[in-house]
């Protein structure tokens, strides 16, 4: 297997472990965790294995806006292979509950 190819298969099996945590962390206003919910925008992992998170929160004005994304950075930092981890918190595009996965929206009970 190419240098190139073990890179990238590295990259998809951090993605998964990071996923995984992300899955872990729950809202504690609504009882889905911040994947299902569809806060996680984008993850990306660089060729040396530093992360970085865009996500966003269901509004500004969230009351764990300062303590979620930091619990983020701090879980994701903590995944074997990773080797630093970084959150930027969007407001574009809004969060909206349609952004959330089939199973949440049935955890839910809206389907």
């Amino acid at each position: 297997m190419s240098e190139a190819m073990d890179s990238v298969a590295n990259k998809k099996k951090i993605e998964g472990k990071i996923i995984n945590v992300l899955k872990a962390i729950f809202d504690p206003e609504i009882p889905v965790d911040v994947y299902e919910l569809g806060l996680i925008y984008e993850i990306k992992i660089d060729n040396d294995f530093n992360t970085e998170i865009i996500m966003t929160l269901t509004s500004p004005n969230c009351p764990v806006a300062e303590s979620m994304p930091k619990e983020v950075e701090d879980k994701v930092g903590e995944v074997h292979g990773v080797k630093t981890s970084k959150v930027n918190i969007v407001f574009d595009p809004p969060w909206d509950k349609e952004m959330m996965s089939e199973e949440a929206k049935l955890d839910l009970g809206m389907i």
